[in-house]
């Protein structure tokens, strides 16, 4: 990137890029949990302090060793820390589907389970990692929403058929990503020409595997903190994807 332009200008760049792009993929990291109020989980001070508060660290607590082995600290943690600390939605989901239902946006990707893109509106979203809306019986396959999980009056949440724990689809750490999210994924980038990194970067420890995949011509970025790797993009404009992404049609 050489030199730096006013915002006016980066926004009247990307939203050419927009127009001219065949087929456009957003990939959302954890900045757009970030900015709806809600900490990363590989955050050092919330890490230190569920440590301090359960007894484990948070790759053991979100693991499925403690969902098969340990559910009532499982789920504890998890109404506590997870469902309880959900991130508001900014103006990002909105504007991430009006720039779907213009044609400026084909594929949306997430690597956080909120399910922030579709809430917001948008119809073509991959949940690389699962949603928290989405909880089944292992046994039976009964669905169950998410106020079922919240608002169960024992620690552990069961099936009303099976009575055995109701799984969360999510993808937990010890755990293989759903093959067919992963698969779906690689196919929409490399179908991709653009690639919008909305609070993330090229260096992502989620999204780095899936970027190698990408042929096409331009990379945007559009995320709060600098990165090094910023400077290999075709832009990269430095706040927060709810301040920006409004701006465009």
């Amino acid at each position: 990137m050489k030199g730096e332009l006013a915002m006016d200008d980066k926004i009247m760049r990307l939203q050419k890029i927009l127009d001219e792009s065949r087929y456009t993929v957003a990939l959302c990291g954890s900045g757009m949990i970030e900015e709806g109020g809600s900490a990363n989980m590989k955050n050092q001070d919330l890490a230190y302090k569920i440590e301090q508060k359960y007894g484990y660290c948070t790759d053991e607590l979100y693991s499925s060793a403690f969902y098969n082995a340990r559910s009532e600290l499982f789920f504890t943690f998890y109404r506590n820390e997870i469902l309880t600390h959900c991130p508001e939605l900014t103006a990002s989901g909105p504007a991430l589907a009006a720039l779907e239902k213009n044609g400026h946006l084909h594929c949306v990707i997430t690597s956080n389970i909120y399910d922030i893109p579709r809430r917001g509106g948008c119809k073509n979203v991959i949940n690389l990692h699962g949603s928290i809306y989405e909880n089944q019986c292992p046994r039976c396959k009964k669905q169950y929403t998410l106020e079922y999980i919240q608002n169960y009056p024992r620690k552990v949440p069961l099936c009303e058929k099976c009575n055995i724990p109701v799984r969360p689809l999510i993808s937990l750490f010890g755990e293989m990503v759903d093959s067919q999210r992963m698969t779906k994924t690689t196919l929409e980038i490399s179908k991709a020409d653009t690639l919008l990194l909305l609070g993330t970067s090229m260096d992502s420890d989620v999204f780095s595997q899936y970027i190698k995949y990408f042929a096409g011509q331009r990379i945007v970025i559009i995320h709060k903190k600098e990165h090094y790797r910023d400077g290999d993009a075709s832009m990269a404009i430095l706040d927060c994807p709810k301040n920006v992404l409004p701006l465009l049609r």
